[in-house]
């Protein structure tokens, strides 16, 4: 954890302090306490083959793999193993899909600082109508086997308030397009920002805090669906499905569903070859 904590938040698409500033911080204060901190929240979502994003992105590149059978496939990380340096050096020419649907500096960006100029980068995908598809199949599928909510929390990754317009346009433009598609009411929806972190103002209105309040509201059952993250992790399993659902649950709230990432869904790799291929 220390290490790939030290690699991930060394980079300055990920924290925009100064180095002289952020640096002593990091490693005089962060890193003494948040890999055991981190580790913890990790243990408590690890399955027997291991974490649930490396496991997902595998069985993501392997189903790719057989619809593109033509291309060769492979998957990489932008911090830790199999790394994303190690990619651009086999295989210089590959055309890169990130797994981030909507475009920030701090994913997508940070991608493009690896791979260098030149490299065929899909930049975001946020409106294609295949994702978008597949993320309505993804909820109505969870709908038909445990009924339905009042309320459909669209909750996407957080970044810092200044800097991020573009992104939480993006954010809202997937939230609007889902919600059409599923032929939802203004009141039946809504979109928020998860996993901040350090003291800035980020991106609102923020997840847990939402969902608090609607549990004061009375609203008895929210159902919750993670657009930005196509494989469930941390973020999702963890934060999502362990701490804001003890927040809900804890204001009073009385069924709580997490709708699962789109994983390795026959919909999601047939709209990935699309996204790939265009």
């Amino acid at each position: 954890m220390r290490s790939y904590l030290a690699e991930f938040l060394s980079d300055p698409r990920v924290v925009r302090l100064p180095r002289l500033v952020w640096l002593p911080i990091l490693h005089g204060v962060v890193l003494r306490k948040r890999p055991a901190l981190s580790a913890a929240k990790y243990a408590a979502i690890w399955t027997p083959e291991g974490s649930p994003l490396a496991v997902h992105t595998r069985r993501q590149a392997a189903a790719l793999q057989i619809l593109l059978a033509d291309t060769k496939v492979e998957y990489a990380m932008r911090y830790g193993e199999p790394s994303l340096a190690a990619a651009r050096v086999r295989l210089p020419e590959a055309r890169v899909v990130p797994l981030y649907p909507q475009y920030s500096d701090a994913t997508t960006g940070s991608i493009i600082d690896v791979m260098g100029p030149g490299q065929q980068i899909v930049m975001q995908y946020y409106d294609h109508p295949a994702y978008i598809d597949a993320l309505a199949v993804s909820v109505r599928r969870h709908w038909q086997a445990h009924g339905r909510g009042a309320k459909l929390l669209m909750s996407f990754h957080g970044l810092p308030r200044r800097g991020g317009a573009l992104y939480a346009g993006q954010c809202y433009g997937t939230s609007k397009l889902l919600a059409d598609k599923l032929q939802l009411g203004a009141g039946e929806w809504t979109t928020t920002f998860q996993s901040r972190f350090g003291f800035a103002e980020w991106l609102q209105p923020y997840t847990a805090p939402t969902l608090v309040s609607l549990a004061q509201q009375k609203v008895e059952r929210v159902d919750v669906i993670c657009p930005g993250f196509v494989a469930d992790c941390l973020e999702t399993l963890e934060e999502i499905g362990i701490e804001a659902r003890r927040a809900y649950i804890t204001a009073g709230g009385r069924e709580f569903h997490l709708i699962p990432c789109l994983n390795e869904s026959p919909e999601w790799i047939a709209a990935l070859a699309a996204i790939a291929s265009s």
